[in-house]
């Protein structure tokens, strides 16, 4: 591949389950499928690229606004998210010889197919989407464009002074 394309310039990393439930219920299993995805996958999977990331590229790490929450069932995807914004700080520091800048874009709640994974049809679905959009001080979940717009910022040459942050985008949800 990279004789035929060249080097990456940019790598998004967007691995992620979102498994729900209560602490005292929580299987192994269930810790396991989400700590392996959205962990395990985030690491190897920049861990895997390096040899095709072209210094001075830009990685964006995909985690959630919850890794800064306490919120009912949310305990294993949430520290999950966490690990992720951990990554972005200490790939940055691993990475600083080659210029490559490590960032992770930190959403809230997203109208994606996501709401239908953890609902038992599309009516819950919806309910869940608009109770999530309620928590947030701007009262709507955001955008896949939203999240589009912010990831190319963070690929772009306009946030260069960026290195190891999280970019929060969830419409006021963790801070207000």
């Amino acid at each position: 591949m990279e004789e035929k394309f060249g080097k990456v310039d940019v790598l998004i990393v967007n691995a992620g389950v979102y498994v729900l439930g209560p602490l005292a219920d929580f299987t192994e299993e269930q810790f396991d499928s989400v700590s392996d995805i959205n962990f395990k996958g985030a690491f190897f999977s920049v861990q895997k690229a390096l040899p095709v990331l072209k210094d001075g590229a830009s990685v964006v790490l995909i985690s959630s606004t919850v890794n800064g929450k306490g919120i009912p069932n949310h305990a294993a995807y949430s520290a999950t998210k966490a690990a992720v914004r951990s990554l972005a700080r200490s790939f940055s520091a691993d990475l600083l010889e080659r210029k490559i800048r490590v960032n992770a874009l930190t959403p809230g709640p997203v109208d994606t197919p996501v709401f239908n994974t953890v609902t038992a049809n599309a009516e819950e679905a919806k309910a869940m989407k608009e109770s999530f959009a309620g928590f947030t001080p701007v009262k709507r979940v955001g955008t896949a464009e939203e999240l589009a717009a912010a990831a190319l910022y963070l690929a772009s040459d306009d946030s260069a002074f960026m290195l190891g942050t999280e970019l929060l985008l969830d419409g006021g949800l963790r801070d207000l």
